[in-house]
């Protein structure tokens, strides 16, 4: 049996009738696109969700399911119910989801104009021939549909639904959010249409209303139909609150369950909502007011992780449910946490957004969570770990960044009996230490809070703060395994992409020449006011560099060879709000241009064309390549011979010691070298399991990490 939750957050888990199906608890994992589909790679993906249904989650649902083949989202990766293949594969996500008593959902769904159609090669629809303003999607101008079109879609959604019920589902959804088809009928930015299906706002709700019609009919009882529906407070859309409401009013006898959250693909940030940007529930302003329109269940979003927050929101009745994407893929256990009252150990959700840029483009990764996308083709877990063989060979990781608390934390959790994380630093964390203190990234120092938690309570894992290992420290520490995990730093020379070579006049120890950590932890600051960041990076530094130097008095200009400062943070949302606000605060941009020279008084660089354009500046700020600090490591392995007279019998590397990444990319790096220290050759990534092969059974027992006991989940069943 399960343990009773306390009586603060009963109301999380109390059953809710939904249409004709039972959701056990308020927890639901709402639709995202993890970038491997249900319908192309069943397994990866059911072995996805399907954790967060063990972990606690009452309804775990698919990403988009495109129900025609002018619904083609490419090169964003959704899947397909449109034949009996999909079907089966389908039904088989839907068993590995619901063995563990969550209810399955499945979001069907039309991208209208933002059909790329680069793969089924289909002209894009919508409502008007006009394209959509969300370029990333689709460049091409889509058909006006024809009275034909329209029912056709509307017959496949039906269709659609039907085999959703054949393979079981429990949830089907008609999704409108995120500027898909039923929103493009009901906006007037997008319908300029003159028959029954434009002009008034009862003609524009038409199309929706008569796709959840065929959609009830189609379920005839069976599933809960649900209906998504987003609130877009900054698009050029117009559809706020009123409007919104009012089409829920009228939809609301065809539909079981709304699902609301705010933006559309144009202004995405919204829905995204990064922790540099939005506070947890930001969202909630809005979407919460949706509530008195209805008289259905209503989930919703809004990167919610605090479980007083959400026990106030439904016992307030503000909500019904608690959706949640980043949160779940950061933590799959965040329910069953909160209900065994071990907060410590949620691995909450730092908002970084790294999710969304690695699904947009190739494979979701997570800062917080190594395992996430990897339960079926790497057979890891979040809470349970396989304990090695041989637990007694003294390990020192020698670095106490991301990887190398990953690193350690995994270590441990396999029982390993004698762990020291040696770092120079009095503190945890790494290049976050200084990276967290950019104006708005504190939240991201949860990844450091989190594992510094986690590390305490591992009796074999011991920290040790200040302290700078060389060479023959490491001989003389007594480790028989060695990882280096010694990060990387700022490039002080300005070697870049372009040349891959250092820019003229640049080189350390200069006054007017700076780079990041020079400035936020050596503290040393710029000879003046004027102030060029030359940002090769394309992410955030350049731009939270800008924003400490303006908190220091600076006037930043932020050079850069590409198109915009941030551009890389297009996909996470920092982006296009970090360049408004250095914008406001009186930072200028230069976009488009190649620093070639650096002399005290101004910056050299050449515009697209050869021109040349100078800039005054007291000092430069290189944000251009990142350098592995990997000098330990090769100087270990330079002399196999004392490595054998020290007893060290391994030497390796993690995270940025092998070479600069992302987050995520760490923090993986450090959790795979640890999963795999005792394979063939743990410096080189096991092969993946494909998506055919049967899936992997999870270990659990002693030094196996929170088992579902533990977390209050009774046996596994």
């Amino acid at each position: 049996m399960s343990a009773a939750p306390d009586s603060r957050y009963a109301v999380l888990f109390e059953p809710l009738e939904i249409g004709p199906r039972e959701l056990p608890n308020r927890f639901f994992q709402v639709p995202y696109l993890p970038g491997f589909t249900a319908s192309g790679r069943p397994r990866v993906n059911a072995a996805h969700r399907a954790v967060k249904a063990e972990g606690g989650w009452g309804a775990v649902c698919t990403e988009w399911c495109m129900v025609a083949p002018d619904a083609d989202p490419a090169p964003e990766q959704a899947s397909t119910l449109l034949d009996d293949a999909d079907e089966r594969n389908l039904a088989s996500w839907c068993a590995q989801v619901q063995a563990h008593g969550a209810l399955a959902g499945i979001e069907l769904a039309h991208d209208g104009a933002n059909a790329g159609g680069e793969s089924s090669r289909w002209p894009a629809v919508a409502p008007s021939q006009l394209r959509s303003d969300a370029w990333l999607f689709s460049e091409a101008t889509p058909k006006e549909m024809e009275r034909a079109d329209i029912e056709r879609i509307q017959a496949a959604w039906a269709a659609a639904a039907a085999r959703a019920v054949r393979a079981g589902f429990d949830i089907v959804y008609v999704y409108g959010a995120a500027s898909m088809l039923p929103m493009q009928f009901l906006s007037p930015f997008t319908n300029k249409r003159t028959d029954g299906y434009g002009g008034s706002f009862e003609n524009r709700a038409r199309f929706w209303l008569e796709t959840l019609e065929a959609v009830r009919g189609a379920v005839a009882g069976r599933a809960v139909v649900a209906a998504r529906i987003g609130v877009d407070q900054l698009g050029p859309s117009g559809l706020g609150v009123e409007e919104v409401s009012r089409l829920v009013g009228l939809a609301d006898p065809l539909v079981d369950l709304w699902d609301v959250n705010v933006g559309g693909l144009a202004n995405s940030d919204m829905d995204l909502t990064p922790s540099r940007v939005f506070e947890e529930g930001y969202s909630l302003q809005w979407t919460t007011r949706i509530k008195a329109a209805t008289r259905k269940p209503l989930v919703t979003v809004g990167r919610l992780t605090n479980a007083d927050l959400m026990a106030d929101l439904v016992r307030q009745g503000k909500v019904d449910i608690i959706g949640a994407a980043r949160p779940s893929i950061a933590d799959p256990f965040l329910p069953a946490k909160v209900r065994a009252g071990r907060f410590e150990d949620i691995r909450e959700c730092i908002g970084s957004n790294h999710c969304a840029l690695k699904a947009t483009t190739g494979h979701l990764a997570c800062s917080q969570n190594a395992t996430a996308g990897e339960e079926h083709r790497r057979g890891w877990h979040p809470e349970r770990f396989p304990r090695l063989a041989d637990t007694s060979p003294p390990v020192a990781v020698i670095g106490a960044g991301p990887a190398g608390l990953e690193c350690a934390k995994v270590l441990g959790r396999r029982g390993m009996e004698l762990v020291h994380m040696v770092d120079a630093e009095r503190e945890m964390g790494g290049h976050l230490g200084w990276f967290g203190r950019l104006p708005g990234f504190q939240p991201w120092l949860r990844l450091v809070d989190y594992r510094r938690t986690q590390i305490e309570k591992l009796p074999g894992v011991t920290f040790v703060p200040g302290t700078r290992l060389e060479v023959e420290d490491v001989l003389d520490y007594g480790a028989s395994i060695v990882v280096c995990a010694t990060g990387s730093r700022w490039s002080a020379d300005g070697i870049n992409l372009l040349t891959h070579a250092p820019i003229p006049g640049a080189g350390a120890g200069l006054a007017h020449v700076l780079t990041p950590e020079q400035i936020v932890v050596e503290g040393k600051r710029p000879p003046g006011p004027e102030v060029v960041i030359y940002d090769c990076e394309g992410y955030l530094t350049g731009l939270g560099i800008a924003q400490f130097l303006q908190r220091e008095g600076c006037r930043p200009t932020i050079v850069t060879p590409v198109h915009e400062a941030g551009a890389h943070a297009f996909h996470s949302g920092e982006g296009p709000v970090m360049r408004r606000e250095v914008h406001a605060a009186g930072g200028a941009f230069r976009h488009g241009l190649r620093l070639v020279g650096i002399e005290p008084g101004g910056a050299r660089c050449e515009d697209e064309f050869g021109g040349a354009v100078e800039i005054d500046a007291d000092a430069v700020v290189l944000v251009t390549q990142r350098l592995s600090e990997d000098r330990l490591y090769r100087d270990l392995l330079a002399d196999p011979d004392r490595l054998a007279a020290a007893g060290i019998e391994a030497v390796y590397r993690a995270g940025d010691c092998v070479a600069p990444r992302l987050l995520p990319d760490a923090i993986f790096d450090g959790h795979r070298l640890a999963m795999e220290i005792d394979g063939p050759d743990p410096a080189t990534p096991q092969p993946l399991r494909r998506d055919d092969e049967e899936p992997p059974t999870y270990p659990d027992g002693p030094g196996a990490g929170i088992g579902r006991e533990a977390l209050g989940l009774g046996t596994a069943g």
